[in-house]
């Protein structure tokens, strides 16, 4: 493939997928075929020999019990009975000989005529002289032959003779060697399945694995694997069950409890909700956009997909950010703009008092002039003077100033108690905490006044030994004491749709942090939120 590095030429090609299943489905199917061939071999050289024996012992039975035979016995060899019929089972059987004898070992059948009366050869005869029948391989004046003998009885069942069937050993070879070619003629034809079998089986291996190599498809997963863990978005896939099949690092970060538990307090997961529209997206096929959904007290902005293999939906996948980190580098953003603006206009407003004290200068009014640079000091202590004593943390200020600016131009005031001790915060998290949740209380707080002519909102930010203690409060028209409670819950608002979450972000933050919120109001009267949050100042103000 184009998009991966060819391997270095130090180190070995590993081998193509098609040569390696070929080789290792015929060395299977090798193995087993030699070894099925080698029973098989010897299946049908014991199959032939017992079928060859059983046959000869057939012949020499039926030649036992005829009665031609057992009168021949009673004549002399030259008497020509037994040989004919000898002759002739020989020739119609195909047999190597058929022979004949008495009790004393003497032929009356052979082959060759010349050795009738002559003793049989062999010590094979000797347990068929005895009456058992016998089977044995030997050689006699012919060829080497499997030789079968029968005892002959008379009607007094007393034995009077043996026939003896020969086969000749080179006929049951020529029948093994026949059944052997038939079974390689099978293992030939089953060879030839088998290869068109590897063929078919490395076409569809190679087109379920897109025609990629074993070595591509390694390399490619292991791209895969590092591209995942390095994205600082969050990554998850369900199948059609709803199964995660895939995790990548940053979502088990953003995910997973603090304290590695698997569920919450209420006994959820807590990501569960983001699995539950991962499962509702794999059903119905639809992707969602943009998707705000809150998990392990954050808020996460998700995009959702399915995953569809020919047409058909096999699972989805999601991407999310959390959005609560996002939400914090704007406020913390904003804080610094506020109060680069807020600098930027008090600079503005301190070169037009120059301009007025160098007026009052060239006029010569000095009584004008002394209560003007008093009136400007006292507004400047004020204002900025006093929000740089009791905040120390510059983004904090610059956050106030952009507030009470903010507040001005809404109509009404924002005022910060004179008991405001706030050190600097080296916790960027806490910090971003504080700006969150004293940003929707004030925001809240202006929305509630918004039908007021004038209203104060008063804010009091108190540290000490660890803590701060935040209270914010408003003359505003109060909050309905039975709604108290459901102000914290997602989704609740009275200023319309798709609002509601502030204050449920605002709790769950402060919570992840240790804190705690709560409110009192009286309708009419004020409302008043009392908010305390871990502080890590470096000094201890008391």
């Amino acid at each position: 493939m184009s998009d991966l590095q060819p391997f270095p030429l130090t180190r070995k090609r590993p081998m193509k997928l098609n040569t390696l299943v070929t080789l290792m489905v015929c060395a299977i199917i090798g193995s087993v075929l030699l070894v099925v061939f080698a029973l098989y071999s010897v299946q049908i050289t014991r199959a032939t020999r017992d079928d060859v024996k059983d046959t000869a012992l057939g012949i020499a039975r039926t030649l036992a019990d005829s009665p031609e035979v057992k009168r021949g016995l009673m004549q002399p060899p030259q008497a020509d009975i037994i040989q004919p019929i000898a002759q002739a089972v020989t020739q119609r059987n195909d047999l190597l000989f058929t022979v004949v004898t008495d009790m004393r070992g003497i032929r009356y059948s052979h082959p060759n005529e010349a050795l009738l009366g002559l003793h049989f050869i062999g010590d094979d005869l000797t347990p068929a002289l005895e009456g058992k029948e016998n089977v044995s391989v030997n050689r006699g004046v012919l060829a080497e032959a499997l030789r079968v003998f029968t005892p002959i009885y008379d009607a007094q069942h007393e034995q009077i003779g043996v026939v003896v069937v020969g086969i000749s050993l080179n006929k049951v070879e020529e029948q093994i060697t026949r059944g052997r070619q038939n079974a390689l003629w099978t293992i030939l034809f089953s060879i030839l399945m088998s290869s068109i079998g590897i063929w078919g089986l490395v076409r569809v291996l190679k087109r379920i694995l897109f025609g990629l190599e074993p070595y591509e498809i390694s390399a490619l997963f292991e791209q895969r694997q590092a591209m995942l863990q390095s994205l600082r978005e969050g990554v998850v896939a369900v199948d059609i069950h709803g199964r995660v099949t895939m995790i990548n690092h940053a979502a088990r970060q953003i995910l997973l409890l603090p304290s590695g538990q698997s569920a919450d307090n209420t006994g959820e997961p807590p990501h569960s909700p983001l699995l539950a529209s991962l499962r509702e997206v794999s059903k119905t096929g639809v992707a969602r956009q943009d998707q705000e959904i809150s998990c392990n007290g954050r808020l996460l902005l998700c995009n959702m997909v399915p995953v569809k293999s020919q047409n058909q939906v096999i699972g989805a996948i999601s991407t999310f950010r959390d959005k609560t980190e996002i939400s914090q580098l704007m406020q913390r953003i904003d804080g610094m703009v506020n109060y680069v603006d807020a600098l930027r206009s008090h600079t503005h407003e301190f070169m037009n008092k120059l301009h007025v004290i160098l007026g009052l200068l060239h006029i010569k009014r000095y009584d004008k002039l002394e209560e003007y640079i008093i009136q400007t000091a006292q507004n400047y202590q004020t204002d900025i003077g006093a929000i740089q004593g009791k905040i120390k943390s510059p983004v904090i200020a610059g956050f106030l100033l952009g507030k009470i600016n903010r507040a001005k131009e809404a109509g009404f005031t924002l005022t910060l108690a004179d008991e405001c001790q706030l050190p600097d915060c080296t916790n960027e998290e806490q910090v971003a905490v504080l700006i969150t949740v004293l940003g929707n209380l004030i925001e809240n707080a202006l929305d509630a006044m918004a039908g007021q002519r004038e209203g104060e909102i008063s804010l009091l930010l108190h540290y000490q030994n660890g803590w701060l203690s935040c209270e914010v409060s408003d003359d505003g028209p109060g909050i309905d004491p039975v709604r108290l409670e459901d102000i914290f819950n997602k989704g609740y608002s009275t200023k319309g749709e798709n609002r509601g979450v502030g204050l449920f972000l605002a709790r769950q933050q402060i919570h992840n942090l240790g804190g705690d919120i709560t409110v009192e109001s009286e309708p009419g009267v004020f409302t008043q939120f009392f908010v305390q949050i871990p502080w890590d100042s470096e000094r201890n103000i008391a």
